[in-house]
């Protein structure tokens, strides 16, 4: 399928081929998201369990193109959650992470760029699950049962949109980068 961008010698599963064809037929559907979706392509989509039974669907965006997707994220958005059944569904930037002994070719020296360290990439992928909310304080704690608790604080835009998927946001983060999270609104 032409909306799936896989490495040379990779073949998408059957579940990355059906979020494909429901965005395809969204697409047919919907004369205003016609346009924008012809560009639109996913690197990969994965099914996430989050409170018992429930799952949620992480889609995996192409980091090029993820700028001009975030126009019509929302719409698509809601759409695939009505196609799915109400199953959360999230959209994530493809990013890559570089070792901490990355070196550059000679000819063009230099260090390893900080959007492409472990944390910077962490913290996009929170303002990346938010959205459309955004993220306004960020606070660590450390327990003692749970350890370190990232406390993730966002601010009133898009709250409605975002507030009934709270638990389901703090599990997927935690599967993608093995970190516990919580979000809350600030007041």
């Amino acid at each position: 399928m032409e909306m799936i961008v896989k490495p040379e010698g990779t073949k998408a599963d059957d579940f990355e081929i059906a979020v494909a064809n429901e965005i395809a037929e969204i697409a047919k559907k919907t004369k205003d998201l016609a346009q924008p979706l012809k560009s639109f392509k996913m690197a990969a989509a994965k099914e996430v369990s989050v409170a018992g039974d429930k799952k949620a669907i992480v889609v995996f965006v192409p980091y090029k193109l993820f700028k001009n997707f975030r126009l019509i994220q929302s719409r698509l958005t809601a759409e695939l959650e009505k196609k799915f059944e109400g199953r959360p569904v999230v959209f994530v930037a493809q990013r890559t992470v570089l070792t901490k002994d990355y070196k550059r070719s000679h000819k063009f020296g230099g260090v390893r760029p900080h959007n492409h360290t472990v944390s910077a990439v962490q913290d996009a992928i929170i303002d990346d699950l938010v959205y459309p909310c955004e993220c306004v304080g960020k606070h660590t704690s450390i327990n003692g049962r749970s350890g370190k608790v990232i406390r993730v604080f966002l601010g009133p835009q898009g709250q409605q949109e975002v507030e009934n998927k709270l638990d389901a946001l703090s599990t997927i983060y935690k599967k993608l980068t093995n970190k516990n999270i919580t979000f809350e609104f600030k007041n």
